[in-house]
């Protein structure tokens, strides 16, 4: 509630997603300019509630890139992971015991060089154990991507070094 009053949305109309589908958001955008420190200490704020909150850590992370030099338009995709906050201030996980606790799952995907500065693709990771997640990961690929193929491929290599790494963990652990 606290990042909501800082960033003047409380009583907000509400936001059923994080980001607009198909947002496209530019480093050399023409808006106006906003105050690059609020902007800055909301996404602070946000990255602090993105610990207990993985469901805005993919937009959090795409607004984070906009930090140096916000435009009116980056201040209003921020303006919607509000709003998409404020509607789901009861969201949370819940761990609990029963047959599938120990099931151990995961899943990637990436976008097609959706980055318009480097055209460059996103991958994202999720794992889940007993249906509970317990890992999530949203990086830009290093390299870009000359076919869906290719960056299909990077992301179903990074994975499994993800999941490698978990199950090691998780064996330590029991």
């Amino acid at each position: 509630k606290r990042i909501l009053e800082l960033g003047g949305m409380m009583g907000c109309n509400l936001a059923h997603t994080p980001v607009e589908e198909r947002l496209k958001l530019s480093r050399d955008s023409t808006a106006e300019e906003v105050d690059s420190t609020h902007y800055r200490r909301l996404i602070e704020s946000l990255w602090y509630l993105v610990h207990t909150r993985p469901d805005i850590a993919f937009a959090v992370g795409y607004v984070s890139q906009f930090m140096e030099r916000p435009m009116m338009e980056h201040l209003q995709a921020v303006k919607r992971i509000l709003r998409y906050v404020a509607g789901t201030l009861d969201y949370g996980h819940h761990y609990g015991r029963g047959p599938n606790t120990a099931r151990f799952v995961g899943y990637c995907d990436n976008d097609l060089a959706n980055d318009v500065d480097t055209s460059k693709s996103t991958t994202g990771t999720m794992f889940l154990l007993g249906g509970c997640l317990v890992s999530w990961q949203s990086l830009k690929q290093k390299l870009v991507a000359l076919s869906s193929y290719e960056a299909e491929y990077i992301a179903t290599t990074t994975a499994p070094t993800q999941a490698l790494w978990l199950l090691r963990m998780l064996t330590e652990l029991l």
